[in-house]
This record gives C-alpha cells, sequence and structure tokens, in this order.
C-alpha cells in the first residue's frame, strides 16, 4: 500500500511538470549552406528554395538578394541595392513562390514599397502601400509589420494591414487589393487606435492544404484559421511555460518615436517566424529560442528547438519540396520529421 501511495505521489508530480506532456525536442542541423559561402552574406534573415532546386538568401543588410545553385557550390546576387525601381533599399520582408519568382518589400523615400521579380532578378511589377504603419512591431532593426509581413501565394500577395480595419489584405502583383479577410481583435488598447493596431500585427499564411492562418505577433499571442473564402473555422492561444515570463513582463505603455510627421509608438513582438509545412502543420517560432508545432485542429503537438552552432532562434522558416526545413540565421537545413 505504501509502495503505491509513493508511486502515484511522483506520478502526480511529474504529471504537474510543464514538460511532462509535450517534451522540447531538439532538432539537430542536417545539413545548409557551406560555411564560405554564408560567409559572404552580411546578414541573411530568410532561406528558402524553389521547385527547381535553387535557393534564394535574403540578405537584409546587405540589401540584396542571392541564389545558390542546387548543387551548393557557387552563389549569384540577383538584386542589388538602390531605390529605383528594380532595386531594393531597407528591405523588411520576403518570400518566393515555387516557380521562383519572388517579393521584396522596402521603404524607399520612408514609403512601404512591395516589387516582384522572376528568378533572375528581373522586375515584374511593384506598387507602393498608401501610408505609413500606424505603428512600427520592431525585433532588433527589422520592422516586421505592414509590408514586412508579405507572403506570395502564388498569383496573389498577403499583407498584414490592420490599419485598413481587416487582420490582412490578398493584392494582385500590380497592386490592386482583391478583398481584405479577418476581423480585428479585441485588445484593451482601442483608445490608442495606433496601439491597438500594433496589437493585431501579424504574419499571414497560405495552408497548402487550404485556406489561410494568420498568426498574430504583439502582445497575447493567438493565431486564427480561415478557409479559402475567409471565414473564421477556429482561433488558439499561443502558450507554454517558454513564454510565461516574457507575457508576464509585457508592458501597457510602449516608447513612441517621430516617424515623417507624427509619433507612432514601437513594439516588440513576441513571435518572429512562421510557416504553414506541406502537411498543413502551423510552426510558430518565438523571440525567445523555442518553436511550437500545432495539428491541423490547432492543438499544440510539438515543442522544437533547433541546433546548429549552438541554439537557433529563428527569423525565418520554409519547407522544401523534398521535405526538409530551413531556417536562418546561418542558412541551415533541418529534418522537421
Amino acid at each position: 500500500m505504501r509502495r503505491t501511495s509513493w508511486i502515484i505521489a511522483v506520478f502526480l508530480v511529474l504529471a504537474s511538470r510543464p514538460d511532462a506532456a509535450l517534451r522540447i525536442e531538439v532538432l539537430r542541423s542536417a545539413g545548409g549552406l557551406p560555411p564560405h559561402i554564408v560567409g559572404t552574406y552580411e546578414d541573411s534573415i530568410n532561406f528558402q528554395q524553389d521547385a527547381s532546386g535553387t535557393y534564394f538568401v535574403f540578405d537584409r543588410r546587405g540589401h540584396t538578394v542571392h541564389t545558390v545553385d542546387a548543387g551548393k557550390t557557387t552563389t549569384r546576387k540577383i538584386l542589388e541595392i538602390g531605390q529605383e525601381d528594380g532595386r531594393v533599399i531597407q528591405p523588411t520582408g520576403f518570400d518566393v513562390a515555387a516557380d521562383g519568382r519572388f517579393v521584396v518589400a522596402d521603404v524607399p523615400r520612408a514609403q512601404q514599397r512591395v516589387q516582384t521579380f522572376d528568378r533572375a532578378g528581373k522586375l515584374l511589377t511593384g506598387f507602393f502601400l498608401p501610408g505609413t504603419p500606424a505603428a512600427r512591431v520592431i525585433f532588433g532593426n527589422l520592422m516586421l509589420n505592414g509590408a514586412g509581413s508579405v507572403q506570395h501565394a502564388g498569383e496573389t500577395l498577403l499583407i498584414s494591414h490592420p490599419e485598413g480595419g481587416a487582420l490582412f489584405t490578398e493584392y494582385s502583383r500590380g497592386g490592386y487589393a482583391q478583398r481584405s479577410i479577418g476581423r480585428l481583435r479585441a485588445t484593451g488598447f482601442e483608445d490608442d487606435r495606433d496601439l491597438h493596431v500594433a496589437m493585431n500585427a501579424g504574419l499571414p499564411l497560405v495552408d497548402p492544404t487550404g485556406g489561410f492562418y494568420y498568426v498574430f505577433i504583439t502582445g497575447r499571442p493567438i493565431f486564427r484559421k480561415y478557409s479559402a473564402t475567409g471565414a473564421l473555422i477556429f482561433e488558439r492561444h499561443i502558450e507554454g511555460s517558454e513564454i510565461d515570463v516574457l507575457l508576464q513582463g509585457q508592458p501597457t505603455q510602449w516608447p513612441r518615436r517621430r516617424v515623417q510627421d507624427r509619433e507612432v509608438p514601437l513594439v516588440t513582438p513576441v513571435v518572429r517566424a512562421a510557416r504553414v509545412s506541406p502537411a498543413g502543420e502551423l510552426w510558430v517560432s518565438l523571440v525567445v529560442p523555442y518553436t511550437y508545432v500545432y495539428g491541423t485542429d490547432g492543438d499544440k503537438i510539438r515543442t522544437v528547438q533547433f541546433s546548429a552552432a549552438g541554439i537557433i532562434s529563428p527569423t525565418s522558416l520554409f519547407f522544401t519540396r523534398g521535405g526538409q526545413l530551413l531556417v536562418t540565421p546561418g542558412c541551415y537545413e533541418f529534418d522537421p520529421r
């Protein structure tokens, strides 16, 4: 009887541990770009691959985009720095379509610009977003909201745009707003419009199995799943012991900075990157070095850390057709399975 009571007591202690139901998995790098190639980039914050096997590297600090052949032997700069059309300056967002077309968001002359290019870096289309973001969501020196959230959806582009009254807008590649999706969430900052908008900033993501995800990157982190027609399917909170302290320390007032002729709040994110796997699983990387994985029903199924030259806090995630997961910084490959 005494032994039975001891076993029950041990079980209750173990069950009460935060990692009892979902232990942290450490994924170790299975490869990536050679160091002598990665070393030529100033700040590689996005690493993707198209259907042909060509790799694309977005070098934010270098204001450039590079390609690397499928054999990972040579790198070539295909996009140069510059304010004129067909070049980029102060880039904030990047994404690649399966056929090698890619989109870059940048900020020439304090205006948000979105340009799409073919695989060789030839300009296809470009447009400016109206106005400036009502707030700045800042991670380091990078602005994550507004055009920085852009995702290439094939024939359209998805951009977080809560300033317009909806969570994200689907644009044609030429800049025509085709539809807006998602109601803004309640934030408690409705009396401060700029801060209310900042707390609705997020990452719109295409689900390869159908529909869209929207991951809120500031405030209390949650995500929503929408159907292909834009109807809300479900909403889930992003929770875990790994971010408890981070959330408990969230301020109620944020510093402001003058941008052009007005002051806007500077808000730091809780979520840094997110991507949907080919199977429809949502991977969410936090500003602390943990990544939560959610199944198609919205329930958390894994907690992951990436290990290469130490533990990595991802700035981007990308699933290849071959089943690998590409991660920056460092341009590493991982086997997500």
